[in-house]
C-alpha cells in the first residue's frame, strides 16, 4: 500500500552544490550546479513534494522492486507463479503502481552531505515474494553524487533497482545533448518494449553511442530513445548547454530513455519546463525481464546473496573539467 504521512526533504550541500532528496520514493527533486556565475537545477522535478503523489512519469525515484518491464506482469521462480499489477498492460512496469516509489522511506541525515533512507518491504507486496530489508545513502562529494544501494531478502526474490532522473542540465531539450556511451550491444526489443531475448551489436546503427553523437543524430527521425544498452565499461558521458554528466556504475546494462514520452503533470521547479525531450534518462540497472527471457542473468536476491549497486554521477561545468 501507499504510506500516507508526512513527505520530508532534506538538502546535502557541498560547496555550490545542492541536491534536494525526499523521503518518498528516495526521489531526487532538485540538484543544483554552477553555471556561468549562476546555479542552475539539472534535474528535472515538481516545486511540490506533495506532488509526487501523482508521478506517472517517475521523475526523481528509485524504481523497484524491479525496474523496467516485465512481460505479462507475471513470473515463475522456484515453480511458483506470481502475478503482478500490468500497469502497463498487459506487462508491469517499475515495480507497479505500489512498488517502492510510493513508499515513505525512513531517513535519517548523516551530516550535511549524506541521507540514509532505509524501508522495509514486505512479503508479497507489489505481488513479489519476500520481505526485503532497503538501504540507500546518497551522499554528496564535490560535484559527486553517489547512490549506494542495499537490501537483503529472508527468501529468494527478484530485485533490480534503478535511479530514475531526468537530466535536463538546465536547457530546454536533451535533442541536442553529446551522448558518449561505451556499449557495443543493445537488447532488442519488440513493439512493447519488451526485450525479445537477441542481443544485437549497436555498430552501424544511428544510436552506436561509443565514439559520441548527438540525440538528434542517435534519432533523425525524433520519435525518441527507450532502450537498453549493455555496457562494455560501467560509464557513461553527456555533455550540453555547458555542463558535462558523467556516470560510474557496478551495473551490467543502462537503460537510455529520451524523455520523448515525458507530460507537464505539475507545477515544475523554477525555470523548468516539462515536455516532450526536456530531460533524458540513464538508468544503470540489470537486464530487463531477465525473469522472462531465457538466457539473461537474473537479479536475484536470497539469504545467501544480498543486493548491492553503487552509481556515481558527476555534473560540472565543461570548461571545469
Amino acid at each position: 500500500m501507499s504510506d500516507r504521512g508526512d513527505i520530508r526533504r532534506n538538502v546535502l550541500e557541498d560547496g555550490d552544490v545542492a541536491v534536494a532528496i525526499l523521503n518518498r520514493g528516495c526521489i531526487t527533486q532538485d540538484w543544483q550546479v554552477p553555471l556561468r556565475s549562476a546555479r542552475v537545477p539539472v534535474v528535472l522535478g515538481y516545486a511540490d513534494p506533495a506532488d509526487y503523489a501523482h508521478n506517472p512519469n517517475s521523475l526523481g525515484i528509485i524504481a523497484g522492486r524491479v525496474a523496467n518491464r516485465i512481460s505479462g506482469a507475471g513470473f515463475t521462480l522456484d515453480g511458483v507463479r506470481y502475478a503482478l499489477p500490468a500497469n502497463e498492460a498487459p506487462n508491469h512496469i517499475h515495480g507497479g503502481p505500489e512498488g517502492l516509489h510510493a513508499r515513505l522511506w525512513d531517513m535519517q541525515p548523516d551530516g550535511a552531505r549524506a541521507v540514509r533512507l532505509s524501508l522495509v518491504s514486505g512479503h508479497g507486496e507489489g505481488g513479489y515474494p519476500g520481505r526485503l530489508d532497503l538501504v540507500v545513502m546518497i551522499s554528496l562529494k564535490g560535484d559527486a553524487l553517489t547512490y549506494d544501494m542495499r537490501a537483503t531478502s529472508d527468501r529468494p526474490t527478484l530485485l533490480n533497482l534503478a535511479q530514475h532522473s531526468y537530466y535536463s542540465l538546465g536547457a530546454e531539450s536533451c535533442r541536442d545533448f553529446h551522448v558518449t556511451l561505451p556499449a557495443s550491444r543493445y537488447t532488442v526489443n519488440d513493439g512493447a518494449r519488451i526485450p525479445t531475448g537477441e542481443i544485437s551489436a549497436v555498430a552501424g546503427q544511428t544510436f552506436d553511442f561509443r565514439a559520441g553523437r548527438s540525440i538528434a543524430e542517435a534519432d533523425p527521425d525524433g520519435q525518441g530513445l527507450d532502450m537498453n544498452f549493455v555496457l562494455d565499461r560501467g560509464q557513461a558521458r553527456v555533455a550540453g548547454n555547458g555542463l558535462v554528466l558523467e556516470i560510474e556504475t557496478d551495473q551490467p546494462c543502462l537503460q537510455l530513455y529520451t524523455g520523448q514520452y515525458l507530460t507537464a503533470e505539475h507545477a515544475p521547479l523554477p525555470g523548468q519546463r516539462h515536455a516532450a525531450f526536456a530531460g533524458i534518462c540513464l538508468e544503470p540497472q540489470a537486464y530487463p525481464n531477465a525473469v522472462n527471457t531465457p538466457g539473461f542473468p537474473i537479479p536475484l536476491v536470497t539469504p545467501d546473496r544480498p543486493y548491492h549497486q553503487r552509481t556515481t554521477v558527476r555534473i560540472y561545468q565543461e570548461d571545469a573539467a
